[in-house]
C-alpha cells in the first residue's frame, strides 16, 4: 500500500500529515510512503523523509497519481479533487456537515474519505482523536495569546511600587481546549474560573485550579449550607425508638438526608441540569463578566454553528481593557461580536477572532497529528498472517469493515456515496436554497 502526503496549499496552513518520525515506523510496517517535496515546510526537511524511508517527489500530481491513501491535513482544494481517483482513500479535517459540497465531489470522483472531526470521542478511539490533539494547542495557544494581548500582569506581583492583583480570567466551555486553557492561564498566575453546560465538567475544572461557576453553590452560601448533622429522635419518637419500634428512629425525609443517600441524591440534581438552573447560571454569569479581565470561549459542536455565549450587552458589561478570545471564531464564533482572523475593538474590549491556531505550533501541532494519522493507518488496514513487521511480498492492505465504530463513523464517504447523515442533510438543505 502506498501512501502519500502532498504539501498543503490552504492558506495561512503550515502543518504536514506525516513527519519523518512516522513515516520511519509505516515503511517498516511495510507501506510505501510518497512525500511531495516541501511538504514539511523548513522544519520536516526533504532530506528527513528521505532518510526515514520515504520517497520525495517533485510535485502533488505524482503524489496523487502513485497513492492508494492520501494523508492531508486540510479538505481538498477543487484542483486537488481532480487529481484523485476512484478508489482512493482520503484521510483529512473536513468538516462534511460545513462543506458538503466538497464531501460530494469526492463521492462522485468514487474517494472514500474519513474525516478526522468524525472520528469518535471513545476510548478506543483516543490515540486516533486528531480533533482532541488540535484541542489541545488551541487552549494552549488562546491563553497565551490572551496573556500577550492583555495590557497588565496576569499573575499577582510585588515591586516597590505596589502589588498588583492577579488577573481574572473565564473559561467558556470545559473539554480539551477549554481544560488546556485552564491550565496554562492557571500556571501563570491567574484567578482562573469556568463553566460548561454539562455537570461532569465541574470537577474536572476544579482539577486544574478554577473556581466552577455554578448557581448551586452560590445559593447554599447565601443560605449558610450547614454540615452534615445525625438525627437523633425526640420526644414521643425517641421513647418508641428505645422499646424497638425502629422506624421511629428514621429520620424525616422532608428534613434530613440519610446517610448513604448523599451521593444517590446529589446524581439525581446533577444527571441533567434542568432549565430553571441553567437560567440561574446565566444570570451568574452575566453578574460575574465584569469582573473579568480576559474571557476565553471554546465551545464547538462539530458540523455546526458554534453557540453564541457571550452577547453584545455581556461585552459592553466588561471593563476597559479586558479581552474576549473567541476559539470558536472560524464556526460562528461564541462572542456574538467576533469577525474570524481579525481584533474587534468594542465599547474598550477587544474580542479576538483566531483562526487555525494549531497550524501556528506547526512542529508540535504535525507531530500529534502524524501520530493520530498513523494510529488510524493501522485501524483501516491490515497486515497478512506473518507479516507483522511488513515482511514478504504481500504487504499491508486496506480492511474495511463498518461494523467496526471508528470506521462506520468516520468514513463518511465511500463508493460513490456519502455515508454521514449529516452531511447528506446539509447537502440537501443548501440545493434547496439554491433552488
Amino acid at each position: 500500500m502506498r501512501i502519500g502526503v502532498p504539501r498543503e496549499t490552504s492558506e495561512g496552513e503550515r502543518r504536514v500529515g506525516l513527519v519523518p518520525e512516522t513515516v520511519g515506523k509505516l515503511s517498516r510496517q511495510g507501506f510505501t510512503v510518497l512525500v511531495e517535496s516541501g511538504a514539511g515546510r523548513d522544519y520536516n526537511p526533504d532530506e528527513a523523509y528521505r532518510e526515514a524511508g520515504a520517497e520525495v517527489v517533485e510535485g502533488a500530481s505524482e503524489v496523487y497519481s502513485g497513492a492508494d491513501l492520501v494523508i492531508k491535513v486540510a479538505r481538498p482544494s477543487e484542483d486537488e479533487i481532480e487529481k484523485m481517483r476512484e478508489g482512493q482513500v482520503l484521510v483529512c479535517f473536513l468538516n462534511g456537515p460545513t462543506f458538503p459540497e466538497t464531501v460530494e465531489r469526492l463521492a462522485r470522483a468514487g474517494v472514500t474519505v474519513f474525516s478526522n472531526e468524525a472520528i469518535p470521542r471513545t476510548s478506543v478511539a483516543q490515540a486516533m482523536d486528531a480533533l482532541s490533539s488540535m484541542g489541545s494547542i488551541a487552549g494552549y495557544k488562546a491563553a497565551i495569546i490572551a496573556a500577550d494581548s492583555l495590557g497588565r500582569y496576569i499573575p499577582m506581583l510585588s515591586s516597590a511600587a505596589g502589588t498588583t492583583k492577579a488577573a481574572k480570567v473565564m473559561v467558556f466551555g470545559v473539554a480539551v481546549a477549554g481544560l488546556q486553557a485552564i491550565a496554562i492561564m492557571n500556571r501563570l498566575g491567574a484567578e482562573v474560573f469556568a463553566y460548561d453546560i454539562r455537570p461532569e465538567t465541574k470537577d474536572q475544572a476544579r482539577s486544574l485550579g478554577a473556581t466552577f461557576l455554578d448557581s448551586n453553590d452560590e445559593r447554599e452560601e447565601e443560605n449558610g449550607h450547614d454540615e452534615f448533622v445525625e438525627y437523633e429522635p425526640e420526644g414521643f419518637a425517641k421513647l418508641m425508638a428505645k422499646l424497638g419500634f425502629h422506624s421511629f428512629a428514621e429520620p424525616p425525609r422532608d428534613k434530613y438526608i440519610v446517610e448513604g443517600e448523599e451521593e444517590e441524591t446529589k446524581a439525581a440534581e446533577e444527571e441533567g441540569w434542568s432549565r430553571e438552573k441553567l437560567g440561574r447560571d446565566q444570570e451568574l454569569i452575566r453578574r460575574r463578566l465584569p469582573e473579568m479581565d480576559v474571557v476565553i470561549t471554546t465551545a464547538l459542536v462539530p458540523g455546526r454553528k458554534a453557540p453564541t455565549l457571550v452577547d453584545r450587552a455581556m461585552v459592553e458589561s466588561m471593563k476597559p481593557g479586558s479581552i474576549i478570545v473567541d476559539l470558536a471564531a472560524e464556526s460562528g464564533g461564541n462572542c456574538e461580536l467576533t469577525k474570524p482572523g481579525q481584533t474587534v475593538r468594542h465599547s474598550l474590549v477587544d474580542i479576538i477572532g483566531p483562526v487555525n491556531l494549531p497550524s501556528q505550533l506547526p512542529i508540535h501541532a504535525s507531530q500529534l497529528l502524524s501520530r493520530n494519522m498513523m494510529n488510524l493507518v493501522n485501524h483501516i488496514t491490515e497486515k497478512p498472517d506473518g507479516d507483522a513487521e511488513g515482511e514478504g511480498d504481500s504487504g499491508p492492505r486496506l480492511a474495511l469493515d463498518f461494523g467496526d465504530e471508528i470506521m462506520d463513523k468516520t468514513c463518511i464517504a465511500h463508493e460513490g456515496e456519502i455515508r454521514d447523515e449529516r452531511t447528506r442533510e446539509a447537502l440537501g438543505k443548501t440545493r434547496g436554497e439554491a433552488n
